[in-house]
């Protein structure tokens, strides 16, 4: 059996980490959200191939997800995060890249641009966290699942805001990939309770916002019930050098409800 989730794997400090690679070109660094049985492939696989035409493109799971190191015995957090993407980049010889953020991920991609501001050409945000913000319902609800079919299908619906997205081929999907070995014994481990706490750890102060120099794109769906919207809102104040694209009539998907769309926008804002 074909398992497209599992592509190459690469020594990152004192971790393994699974990635997938596609194209040529400048590098392009795509960091997945941090949603239950979550990979690169299940957040990127409709929009890499085709962002892949213009960019050498890389889909690394992180730390504790998909299908890289799972340790039971470190302190999850934007620290960790954070090195793995610089471990990563110097295990393959990236000297500079560009990232694709989505949510936990746009943060991990400010993180980068923060404190190792030379690595990173421009960033994409999508329904980012980043700045400080009070956790919504659906984050809360995202981060203290529990393995069942009916609540992955519940984080489906929260996730999307066309319904036709959330189905149930795709629920077994996922819940089958949150209870593979070691899958959900990391995951609970990482946002532990209060997960404000996460949030704050996953947050920047606006003042360090504001000195980000670097290009940045933020998209976010209007409807988002797992990162609020007006993350974004305040983000295209603080970032000097930014943009914003709202989508309406989306969820905290962009890149699965508004797939074709985003890859236009990713492929346009990186070429330019």
């Amino acid at each position: 059996m074909s398992r497209p989730e599992i592509g190459k794997s690469v020594k990152t400090g004192e971790f393994t980490t699974n990635y997938l690679e596609q194209g040529e070109g400048f590098p392009l660094i795509f960091i997945h959200g941090s949603g239950p049985g979550v990979s690169a492939y299940a957040n990127w696989r409709l929009v890499l191939p085709k962002v892949a035409e213009v960019a050498h493109c890389y889909g690394p799971d992180m730390i504790g997800f998909g299908y890289s190191s799972k340790p039971t015995d470190v302190k999850y957090g934007r620290e960790l995060w954070t090195k793995q993407i610089i471990d990563f980049m110097n295990a393959l010889g990236i000297e500079q890249a560009d990232f694709v953020g989505n949510s936990f991920g746009g943060s991990l991609s400010l993180s980068v641009a923060v404190n190792y501001p030379e690595r990173v050409r421009k960033i994409v945000m999508m329904g980012p966290m980043g700045v400080e913000f009070n956790i919504s319902y659906g984050l809360n609800e995202v981060w203290g699942y529990q393995p069942s079919p009916e609540n992955m299908m519940q984080m489906l619906d929260l996730f999307t805001f066309n319904k036709k997205f959330a189905n149930k081929d795709l629920a077994n999907v996922r819940y089958q990939a949150s209870i593979e070995p070691g899958f959900q014994e990391a995951f609970s481990s990482m946002f532990p309770a209060p997960r404000q706490r996460s949030v704050d750890d996953l947050s920047f102060p606006d003042d360090v916002i504001k000195t980000v120099k670097h290009e940045a794109l933020i998209v976010h769906g209007r409807e988002d019930l797992v990162i609020p919207v007006e993350n974004s809102y305040r983000l295209i104040n603080l970032l000097p050098n930014s943009e914003l694209h709202i989508f309406r009539g989306c969820g905290h998907w962009t890149q699965i409800e508004k797939s074709d769309e985003f890859a236009t926008l990713v492929k346009g804002f990186v070429t330019r």
